[in-house]
């Protein structure tokens, strides 16, 4: 008998028995009354959750559309930009800035470590920069940026917009828009709000939506900020259909992140995450983001010496864990596991049994329970 598959990636992430009814109600039209009602809903619980007096946008699209959006509605061509990237996420964002006639400026950590914030502001100090750009968490390298102190030190340039990729951090870690001086916030539905992939969501703050209104016409069309701000506003207008079942779903994801409430949903990801990373520690890998900048959401973790890559995810695979493989500088020697969104204790124990069972017939000894062990005890604490 087959072992049903834990489907353990950096996203999509599981999704919950009342999260996929939603999804299979029978769809209505996207200007039914109580559709609106509840899109409506969801516009509204964004703002509330994530703090900004700004607006929230929700379409139709993936993570990438919603990096783009983000950018397309704060910059114009020949604008400075700056991207801080730690991984391989940051670095799209060069490209899509370019694409744009965007004049870009990088700086690159090494993997695995964070740009530090003094040199973040010392950049900041030698020219105008529009806007500066960074991924809270590159799912490339599991490395968390310190968005809060990042945030501080742009709030001190009033020319500046501060752009944060959200997609693998949303949700999961502690983003307090207004609070923490992020203008523009982007993210998708498919990893921590344990919703399937087809959802942009972009919100923004009061700094953001003066930027727009300063740039006039911009060339994008189904981006642009000043085309949904009607529809966010009042759902019954139209603009382009709007996705009913995902949206359903979404206002879903945000019930359940409401009842139990955004700071203890913070707390058990940070719990859940620690727990995980010492397990795996205890059983030989290498977790490859330094500590104190480790995601909550996934870990990229590092093979010990005599385990072949492809040969370890396969046998996990068949144990009932699908992980991902490392990205580039870490492909072949590394694995990345998610840990987000609307997982519970029977996911997390069943994912480290199955990792213990694949390591004892890669022919690694006295592994089978350690990890469980080290897991369950800092759960229970």
């Amino acid at each position: 008998m087959k072992n049903k598959r834990l489907v353990m990636i950096p996203g999509p992430t599981p999704v919950t028995r009342s999260i996929q009814d939603q999804m299979g109600r029978e769809t209505v039209a996207h200007g039914d009354p109580g559709f609106v009602k509840d899109f409506k809903e969801v516009v509204e619980g964004l703002k509330e959750i994530f703090k900004t007096k700004g607006e929230a946008f929700v379409v139709a699209g993936t993570g990438t559309l919603a990096m783009e959006m983000g950018i397309a509605n704060v910059t114009k061509e020949g604008d400075n930009v700056l991207v801080i990237s730690h991984g391989h996420f940051g670095d799209r964002y060069v490209e899509l800035c370019e694409r744009k006639g965007l004049k870009v400026d990088t700086i690159r950590s090494e993997w695995g470590t964070i740009v530090p914030v003094e040199d973040i502001e010392k950049k900041l100090n030698e020219k105008n920069y529009k806007a500066v750009l960074v991924t809270h968490v590159d799912t490339s390298t599991g490395v968390c940026a310190p968005i809060a102190e990042i945030g501080k030190v742009v709030k001190k340039f009033d020319d500046t917009v501060f752009v944060v990729d959200g997609v693998c951090a949303t949700a999961a870690e502690r983003e307090c828009l207004d609070e923490m001086g992020i203008d523009v916030l982007i993210t998708g539905s498919q990893k921590a709000f344990g919703v399937s992939p087809g959802l942009a969501i972009v919100l923004a703050g009061p700094k953001a939506l003066e930027r727009r209104e300063s740039l006039g016409a911009i060339r994008d069309y189904y981006m642009d900020f000043e085309k949904w701000i009607p529809i966010m506003n009042e759902p019954a207008k139209y603009f382009g259909t709007p996705p009913v079942n995902l949206i359903w779903a979404l206002q879903e994801s945000l019930r359940i992140i409401k009842e139990e409430g955004i700071e203890n949903r913070y707390e058990r990801h940070i719990k859940v995450a620690r727990a995980m990373q010492a397990a795996l520690e205890s059983l030989g890998f290498k977790v490859l983001a330094e500590k104190g900048h480790r995601a909550v959401t996934l870990s990229c973790v590092a093979y010990m010496d005599g385990i072949d890559d492809a040969e370890f995810r396969k046998i996990l695979a068949e144990e009932g864990v699908v992980v991902a493989g490392g990205l580039r500088s870490f492909a072949g020697n590394s694995f990345r596991l998610g840990h987000m969104g609307n997982i519970d204790t029977h996911y997390l124990v069943s994912t480290m049994s199955a990792i213990e069972r694949t390591l004892h017939k890669l022919g690694v000894k006295d592994v089978l329970g350690k990890g469980v062990g080290v897991l369950t005890e800092e759960l229970m604490k």
